[in-house]
Order: structure tokens, then C-alpha cells, then sequence
């Protein structure tokens, strides 16, 4: 069976950013399974999965466009340490999910603490990288009716960890 919409993909793989830094990686004993054609997975990467097959193995190359998206200076802002609750230790790195108004939380990392003024980053934090895989194909599937109705991949064998 090859790659294709509906399908359930087991794939180990090594992702770098272009300066050769290991930045996530999933191994052949603990594999990362994925609902091909969901958009489970960056869109760069699951285009060049399609059609292939077990054992299979490719280096893939991702543009920040295909993957996690180019740097948005509009989700660099600034706010008064009074937007936190009062006590709070904010350390740089910290990250947490605020409501920006459309009912859906976004998360934010803390990038930098200058007094009352705290700087704030809502870009992915792999935004503006290329993203570099190397990935081997373990398994393919058909996905059963439950995935195909949560829109992701419940395992191996199909069973829900939710």
C-alpha cells in the first residue's frame, strides 16, 4: 500500500534546521504516526510522503512557507506585566496561551523581560526555518472510520489513546 489520502502513516525521522541542529526526532521503536491528507503534518512534508511505501526512505527539504510558515513581525508584541496575574514570575522562555479574541488560544513564548515591559513572541517557534527530514516510511494503513472522524491517527492499530 502506498501513501495517500486516508491512510495512516508510521514514520521515524530526524528533523534539522539548516545549521545541522537536531530540532525533534521520532525513532523506528517509537514511531510517529500521522492521518495522511488531515493536515496532521507540515504540508511540505506530507506532500512529499504521497505515494510512498514501506521502507522507503527520503531526505526532504521543508521552506519556512510549507512548513511552519515565514516569521510574522505582527506576532512580536509588547505588554505591561500588569496583562499577567499579579505574582507572577515571568522568565524569559516561559510559554502560555492567551485569548487574543477570536476564541481560540494562542500560545505565546516570553522573549524578553526589560522592567514592567515584557516582550512577547506568537510566531510557531520552528516559524522561519527550513526544515530538513530524513524520514523512513514504517507502516501504511487504511484508516478506520473513528480516525477519519477525529481527523488524526489513534496508533498502530487503530485504537484510540483519547
Amino acid at each position: 500500500m502506498t501513501i495517500q489520502k486516508d491512510s495512516v502513516v508510521g514514520i521515524s525521522y530526524v528533523l534539522t534546521n539548516n545549521a545541522g541542529m537536531e530540532l525533534d526526532q521520532a525513532s523506528a521503536s517509537d514511531p510517529f504516526f500521522y492521518l495522511h491528507g488531515a493536515s496532521n503534518i507540515v504540508p511540505g512534508l506530507e506532500e512529499k510522503l504521497e505515494g510512498l511505501k514501506v521502507g522507503d526512505k527520503r531526505q526532504v527539504s521543508v521552506d519556512p512557507i510549507d512548513g511552519y510558515g515565514e516569521i510574522n513581525p505582527a506576532l512580536k508584541i509588547k505588554v505591561g506585566r500588569d496583562a499577567f496575574p499579579s505574582g507572577t514570575e515571568i522568565e524569559v522562555g516561559m510559554q502560555f496561551a492567551a485569548d487574543v479574541g477570536n476564541g481560540q488560544p494562542m500560545p505565546f513564548t516570553v522573549e524578553n523581560v526589560d522592567g514592567d515591559e515584557i516582550f512577547l513572541d506568537g510566531n510557531h517557534p520552528l516559524a522561519g526555518e527550513t526544515l530538513n527530514f530524513d524520514v523512513e516510511v514504517l507502516s501504511v494503513r487504511q484508516a478506520t472510520d473513528d480516525e477519519l472522524s477525529h481527523g488524526h491517527a489513534h496508533g498502530p492499530e487503530g485504537h484510540a489513546d483519547h
